[in-house]
């Protein structure tokens, strides 16, 4: 199993330089990746300092030589395909192919004020739109990455022949992993046919043993096999009781799960909590 930080994109220790920082003392502490959340106005509070992950992301990528890297997770609904694939294929580069694009909806629409991200700038709010979007958009982005000629479409996205170089440093080229709801059938779905799943459980967030070896049977009924296949579990902050905490890791390792994601939010604490808090490192279960 491998351990990585989920990290916010906001807050007053969210900013490049910031989060730069904080990924070198992850990688020197013992940590397999970082990963940045993914909004406009941070979870919807305008109050709190937002900054963009993609520019984080490249900042991060100078600073660290090991570590993977991505978001968890862009609602590609919100954004232009083409210019993620431009983004993510540049920053593969930067990295040297350590990147993971983490992808899903965006949070929940169930209110007219769900996500300002997507309300304040006049983005579509429909659950069933944002799914038939994103299912495009993943089109256009690996047929973008495929450095041949592309052309696409689509309900939503039109792309005239065109072709993008360089290709992707990673083959056959960069992993996507999908979030969301399980066991909705949509998310889950989606998560089956790509290269890895950042689910959480719908309702009660956990995602128990049980629950990952009925993901991995429907990955094995869309994909074959479980090999090349990640199953990223947690997004949490670590609990109080640690050897609790160390128990359900083992339990979900023992499983197949092969990333454990610990979320450290914006009002963890000062600056030097968070150093804390990182430099103690994964909790490992060996």
């Amino acid at each position: 199993m491998q351990y990585a930080l989920a990290l916010p994109n906001g807050g007053t220790w969210g900013d490049p330089e910031t989060l730069a920082e904080l990924s070198r003392l992850a990688e020197d502490s013992g940590w397999d990746g970082v990963f940045l959340e993914d909004y406009l106005v941070w979870q919807n509070h305008p109050e709190v300092p937002t900054y963009d992950p993609w520019i984080a992301l490249a900042a991060i990528a100078t600073r660290t030589n090991r570590i993977r890297l991505g978001t968890n997770v862009t609602p590609l609904s919100r954004r232009r395909p083409w210019q993620v694939a431009r983004q993510t294929v540049t920053l593969d580069h930067l990295s040297n192919g350590r990147v993971i694009l983490g992808v899903g909806l965006g949070d929940p629409s169930e209110s007219a004020e769900a996500d300002a991200s997507f309300t304040r700038f006049g983005e579509p709010m429909d659950t069933r739109q944002r799914a038939q979007m994103l299912d495009e958009a993943l089109d256009v982005i690996t047929g973008l990455w495929s450095g041949e000629p592309f052309s696409y479409d689509g309900g939503y996205y039109q792309v005239r022949e065109v072709t993008f170089l360089p290709r992707p440093v990673q083959r056959p080229r960069i992993p996507i992993w999908v979030g969301g709801g399980w066991p909705l059938p949509g998310p889950s779905r989606r998560a089956a046919r790509w290269d890895g799943s950042c689910l959480y459980k719908h309702q009660t967030h956990y995602m128990m043993p049980d629950d990952v070896r009925d993901l991995q049977a429907l990955v094995r009924q869309y994909r074959g096999s479980l090999e090349g296949y990640d199953i990223a579990v947690g997004g949490n902050p670590r609990r109080d009781d640690w050897e609790e905490e160390r128990s359900y890791i083992r339990s979900l390792a023992e499983v197949g799960v092969t990333w454990w994601v610990e979320y450290i939010p914006p009002d963890f604490g000062e600056l030097e909590a968070v150093r804390a808090a990182i430099t103690r490192g994964p909790l490992l279960i060996d």
